[in-house]
């Protein structure tokens, strides 16, 4: 069983720094496409950014946002630069069953349970 857990959100001001985490079991995670997405207040849930053989970007956070992973630790990371009020939602990490990387939710088989990021101004 795929069990996806983000942590590291919390409640930051404008301009600052936060390391998101998604820790996977139940996959390897080195084989499979990872991606975080987000869901802000009264808006549909988004696409951030990607990794597989490549990493992609939602230009909203493009060059402020990097995804990477830990393949020792079986584990995804968001680091957020330079945040804005505008990125305050929930975050989710999603596992898709291909080493491809897409910016499309409905490819994403496994989703974690969410974490929070609000930005004040």
């Amino acid at each position: 069983q795929v069990e996806l857990v983000e942590s590291g959100g919390g409640l930051v001001q404008a301009g600052a720094s936060l390391r998101l985490s998604c820790a996977a079991s139940g996959r390897t995670i080195s084989n499979y496409a990872m991606a975080w997405f987000r869901q802000g207040p009264g808006k549909e849930r988004e696409f951030v950014a990607a990794i597989s053989w490549s990493s992609l970007y939602a230009d909203s956070v493009k060059g402020r946002f990097t995804i990477s992973r830990d393949n020792a630790k079986n584990t995804v990371y968001l680091q957020m630069n330079s945040l804005k009020p505008e990125d305050t939602a929930v975050y989710y990490c999603a596992s898709r069953e291909y080493y491809r990387s897409s910016s499309n939710q409905y490819d994403y088989r496994y989703w974690g349970q969410g974490t929070q990021v609000t930005v004040s101004s």
